[in-house]
């Protein structure tokens, strides 16, 4: 019995490894990212994301893209946005920024001190949040 209850415990922990909540505990860097939020949308297929994503003095997120739309509101800091095809915008805290499905972008943290955002997504139901672009 106890190495059934071991064994079911362990298949768990493989099948939790291999979700997609995991792409959201992969940490790059200098960035950290809490998942605050995950519940389907009225639309079939789609949900919201919320996660709060914090970059440290001078640590930048890589060039990355969405398969939903993105929605930033910068909760402390100053960070620097560069979306593909416009020049680079500096947010402070307050500030709000849109960015569309599939738009390559990255930020950096251009402050002395913590920068942080709370990042909501619009995606559908499956695909990973995050793809990394070269």
């Amino acid at each position: 019995m106890k190495a059934t209850i071991v064994a079911a415990v362990a298949l768990l922990g493989v099948a939790y490894a291999f979700s997609p909540h995991t792409a959201q505990a992969q940490q790059l860097e200098g960035t950290h990212r809490q998942e605050l939020s995950r519940h389907d949308l009225s639309m079939p297929g789609w949900e919201e994301v919320q996660l709060r994503v914090d970059i440290d003095p001078g640590k930048a997120a890589p060039n990355h893209k969405h398969p939903g739309e993105e929605i930033i509101y910068v909760i402390e800091g100053t960070l620097e946005y560069q979306l593909e095809g416009s020049p680079p915008a500096t947010l402070r805290t307050g500030d709000v920024l849109f960015i569309p499905a599939g738009v390559v972008h990255n930020a950096k943290n251009v402050g002395h001190t913590n920068a942080a955002e709370l990042a909501t997504y619009v995606v559908p139901k499956g695909k990973p949040l995050v793809e990394l672009v070269k």
